[in-house]
């Protein structure tokens, strides 16, 4: 997670869960560089902090563990972090496996993708994981097929197929991040019941805001001029 400002013509990868959870939270994030630690984001940056170790690279027998990996898509414009690459030795050659520097073999790439809860029916977290492989494929010229979620509450991982749809769906989701960040306009606020699994409702106030398209410093800047009355 994090609030890292987008810069030229890209556009953080993380904030791909954001936008699909909610194209306001988003905004709030990553143009009006808004956050607010609850809870749940402390405990999911704890998660993160274990892996995030960009000089953790391990090779046991068939397996190397890469964590903290620099992602790029120069087609997509998005930049970003994997929590972890996998990389396991396979037989043969094949357009699903990678020739790695000074090992011998062909490797097929996993991205791994660490998360605090359990999984959900919505896809947010898969869009993120998807959008890994993009830009590893992009960048090892290798095809992944799939990607794995670890959920810290279940201590268990979860396989996600990369489809069509699934990889369809990040163009379309970046190619309005970009849009909505070139335009530096916040969308109006839409109360929902998943509202209240939000870590910036404070800031966001959708109840307050629905009716306009108020930003959150707007709101911060009414509620001091409230008090000051």
């Amino acid at each position: 997670m994090g609030n890292a400002l987008e810069t030229d013509d890209y556009v953080m990868l993380s904030g791909i869960q954001h936008f699909a959870f909610c194209p306001r939270q988003w905004a709030l994030i990553h143009i009006e560089q808004q956050w607010k630690e609850n809870v749940v984001t402390t405990e999911g940056n704890e998660v993160h902090r274990r892996v995030d170790d960009p000089f953790f690279d391990e090779t046991r027998l068939d397996k190397r563990s890469v964590r903290a990996m620099p992602l790029v898509s120069e087609s997509l414009g998005i930049r970003g972090i994997a929590d972890m690459v996998e990389f396991r030795r396979q037989g043969e050659p094949s357009a699903e496996t990678v020739i790695l520097p000074e090992r011998e073999g062909h490797w097929t790439v996993t991205p791994v993708e660490y998360k605090r809860g359990k999984p959900k029916k919505a896809d947010h977290d898969a869009l993120q994981l998807c959008a890994q492989a993009m830009c590893l494929e992009e960048m090892m010229g290798v095809s992944i097929l799939v990607g794995e979620l670890y959920y810290h509450e279940i201590r268990r991982r979860e396989q996600i197929i990369l489809t069509s749809p699934l990889r369809q769906r990040v163009a379309a989701i970046v190619s309005e991040m970009k849009h909505i960040y070139a335009a530096a306009s916040t969308p109006k606020a839409v109360y929902k019941a998943h509202c209240r699994q939000c870590s910036i409702v404070s800031l966001c106030q959708p109840k307050w805001s629905r009716k306009g398209a108020r930003s959150a410093a707007m709101y911060i800047e009414h509620s001091i001029g409230e008090l000051e009355l």
